[in-house]
């Protein structure tokens, strides 16, 4: 420090007093203990679980999981052929805005429409659940849960990522589907 900065700092110091062990400020309190940010949300899920609200079976699905179900009757064929979007769609229901308990009522009124129409696949778009939080896709864990106990639903799977990708499924019904136009 050269003298011009030492006189500037004496300057601006004149009359600051060094405070006593009596006069210094409290000690600031012991920050509170970091809580994991999704605790509560955690032991919710929990609780849901136990009170058999969530299967224990059923794993826990990320947004982006593809999904793919299929009765032993099926071949591999007809599943790669639904998953590459070869067959025509016949009817579509999209889920969006749904709450978990109006997704099975809308599910079975669509299919029994679908099948008395003859449809053979349909679209079923409940979307990649990114609003869940936590919970993760609620609509889509509840349509593929749902649709794997109907007899009329042969097969599932995502739809490719032009047709709604992990947010929407395609799913074949009953007998041979017709091919794509």
């Amino acid at each position: 420090m050269d003298d011009d900065d030492a006189q500037l700092f004496r300057r601006a110091m004149r009359g600051v007093r060094r405070l006593d062990a009596g006069n210094r400020p409290a000690a600031t309190p012991h920050r509170p203990r970091p809580r994991a940010r999704f605790t509560r949300a955690e032991r919710h899920a929990v609780l849901q679980e136990s009170m058999g609200q969530v299967s224990p079976l059923e794993p826990v699905r990320e947004s982006g999981d593809a999904l793919l179900f299929r009765r032993p009757e099926i071949g591999e064929q007809a599943l790669r052929r639904l998953r590459g979007g070869h067959y025509r769609v016949d009817a579509e229901i999209d889920l969006h805005g749904l709450t978990g308990a109006q997704v099975e009522p809308a599910l079975r009124q669509f299919l029994a429409e679908a099948l008395h129409h003859r449809a053979r696949v349909v679209r079923v778009i409940h979307g990649k659940g990114l609003r869940s939080g936590t919970r993760g896709p609620v609509l889509k864990e509840m349509a593929s849960s749902w649709l794997r106990r109907v007899g009329a639903v042969q097969a599932f799977a995502s739809a490719r990522e032009v047709d709604g990708g992990s947010g929407a499924l395609l799913v074949l019904l009953g007998a041979k589907p017709r091919p794509a136009r």
